[in-house]
């Protein structure tokens, strides 16, 4: 392990660079975040209810198969 006074000035270096670029970043409003937000939970609530019906005609379909093979659980 390199002692302080060797990683010192690069991590000094890495911070002050790390600051100079946040500076430049194009942070979001807060009307925006919402809104963004807004479209993640709704298309979060859509997929879950594509996907419990998908699921819900799969299992329907496999329990129908299971009953004309005559493997179907008591």
């Amino acid at each position: 392990m390199k002692p302080i006074r060797e990683w010192w000035p690069t991590t000094r270096d890495f911070f002050r660079d790390v600051w100079v670029e946040m500076k430049k970043v194009s942070w979001p409003g807060k009307n925006e975040v919402i809104g963004t937000t807004v479209v993640v939970v709704v298309a979060c609530f859509i997929f879950g209810f594509y996907l419990f019906v998908v699921d819900q005609g799969l299992s329907w379909l496999v329990e129908r198969l299971f009953v004309a093979a005559g493997v179907a659980p008591a």
